[in-house]
């Protein structure tokens, strides 16, 4: 198998593998046959198998120079990662189920919207950071391909989500979208929404940097590339 062709196949099969089980009720009918959890937890770690398989398929492609890395441009992915880890922190477990990494089942109050009202798409939003930060030092058309990818993806979701939320909550609809936002920083100069949520925020936050930096230092070891720049 050629690297264009393992790349190929890789990249196929992951997005295949996010919009397959929603076509023609697909998910629907595994999870009533092996359970939500069962099914859930199969399909995460099938995810992540196949997106470390496209990960490294990215790399053994064959290179083909679009723009070239500049030391300055790994500025820009060191700036974005604390921000992206900080949302995927405050994003798991979100109290909406409108979104990747939103507690299912769970009922959302407008009147304790929690981080939603700052993002109602954290993880996506943190996917979009990613995908498009490790754009700009990577050149290569491989990780062109795989970077724009998945920021395409992370950009596309947004208002899919959102479509089904609206379609879902009907009349409730309105207060949902009142009380949350896609991304707004207000939220953190009023006074109520900050004596409900500081605290349980605050540790978030210091869990997504503590994973940056976790991430950052182990960058060498997992992808083989140094962060920093040179």
């Amino acid at each position: 198998m050629t690297g264009w062709t393992e790349y190929g196949l890789a990249l196929t099969l992951f997005v295949a593998s996010h919009f397959l089980p929603r076509v023609g009720g697909l998910r629907e009918r595994l999870i009533g046959v092996v359970g939500r959890r069962v099914y859930f937890g199969v399909y995460g770690l099938l995810s992540t198998i196949l997106l470390v398989w496209v990960v490294s398929a990215a790399i053994r492609a064959p290179y083909v120079d679009l723009w070239p890395q500049l030391p300055w441009t790994r500025w820009v992915p060191n700036i974005a990662m604390p921000i992206a880890m900080i949302l995927v922190t405050c994003g798991t477990g979100l109290r909406q189920p409108f979104t990747l990494g939103g507690k299912r089942g769970a009922e959302f109050d407008p009147a304790r919207p929690g981080f939603a009202a700052i993002s109602r798409h954290p993880l996506f939003l943190a996917l979009a950071l990613w995908s498009g930060a490790h754009l700009v030092p990577n050149g290569d058309l491989a990780m062109v391909i795989l970077f724009g990818s998945f920021l395409v993806m992370a950009l596309a979701a947004i208002p899919a989500f959102d479509a089904r939320a609206r379609h879902s909550l009907g009349g409730s609809a309105g207060a949902f979208f009142a009380n949350t936002a896609i991304l707004s920083l207000s939220p953190l100069i009023r006074g109520d929404w900050m004596r409900a949520n500081a605290r349980g925020t605050a540790i978030r936050v210091a869990a997504g940097l503590l994973l940056w930096i976790a991430l950052l230092y182990l960058h060498s070891v997992i992808i083989g590339v140094s962060p920093f720049p040179i």
